[in-house]
């Protein structure tokens, strides 16, 4: 089977006409090594015209989405083909209310499955910086009086972030998560989980990053507001204003999920053309998660 590739609406719509088309690509990318039953872990199978598979030995039959995160999608397959086409290709801001209007599904049908997608969009944490990055930390939230700089009993949420640049100071990766305060336990978080110890990495002069120094690369010098941190700034800009434009809150339990969709988009920018079935593959091989695990009570 051919992979779908590119950005083309129409060309989607073609390719994806009915919610059997999305099963059999579904099956297609989850069976193509090999078919294991989940319940005998026999290898051998009869495919359904759904694409389902029936174990030939304990006769256990499993659909294409089960335990996938397209797992029990209530609304269909095709629209959530195509909530997964729109939020991996656009450019532009996407909230749940605009999804549920534009896929005939309610907001928290729509915000429940979104989530689901942005797990999706969560780094492996595989691959580590390890070039030229900088880091820089950052607030999301309304004005709060009183509270200025790196204060630690502000409302708003903490973020640290960083980015890769190439030899030309174009942004090539970024990464951003939520982190309780500024001290150095709180920012080596971002360190353990995305750069590795040959980078050469650039901060400010924050005090947080000077125990971190000894396992890592790390030069400080003056933000000289901003302006020795151009790239990284601009970033820090359009993951905010992306934020502030598209939701009218973000929970703490949930921040996290928005930057990894805002960094995945960022990080495949150069290779949109797959970007679609990179998603849909992640889908597949990520394990069904509940919806407990996503909505905050």
């Amino acid at each position: 089977m051919d992979l779908f590739t590119g950005q083309n609406l129409l060309e989607f719509t073609e390719r994806f006409k009915t919610d059997k088309n999305c099963k059999e690509y579904l099956a297609h990318l989850k069976w193509e090594q090999e078919f294991v039953c989940l319940k005998c872990k026999h290898s051998k199978s009869q495919i359904r015209k759904d694409f389902s598979r029936t174990c030939n030995s304990c006769s256990h039959t499993e659909t294409a989405s089960a335990n996938t995160l397209f797992h029990k999608v209530k609304f269909g397959l095709r629209k959530a083909f195509f909530i997964c086409f729109e939020m991996s290709t656009t450019t532009k801001s996407l909230s749940a209310s605009y999804m549920g209007v534009r896929f005939g599904v309610t907001d928290k049908t729509a915000r429940l499955f979104m989530h689901k997608v942005r797990e999706a969009m969560k780094s492996s944490e595989n691959h580590p910086m390890d070039g030229i990055v900088h880091i820089d930390e950052f607030v999301i939230g309304g004005k709060e009086v009183g509270k200025v700089g790196r204060s630690y009993n502000s409302k708003k949420k903490k973020i640290v972030t960083s980015i890769e640049l190439t030899d030309k100071g174009k942004v090539k990766r970024m990464y951003a998560l939520k982190i309780d305060n500024y001290s150095a336990k709180e920012l080596e978080i971002i360190f353990d989980k995305h750069i590795d110890k040959n980078a050469v990495i650039t901060t400010d002069k924050w005090k947080g990053y000077r125990p971190l120094s000894k396992d890592y690369n790390i030069t400080q010098i003056e933000s000289n507001k901003g302006k020795n941190f151009m790239a990284l700034h601009t970033m820090i800009h359009q993951v905010k204003s992306w934020i502030r434009t598209t939701f009218s809150s973000v929970s703490d339990f949930n921040i996290n999920r928005y930057l990894d969709e805002f960094c995945y988009r960022i990080n495949r920018s150069q290779s949109k053309k797959n970007i679609f079935n990179n998603l849909i593959v992640r889908m597949v091989k990520a394990d069904k998660i509940y919806q407990a695990k996503i909505i905050c009570s």
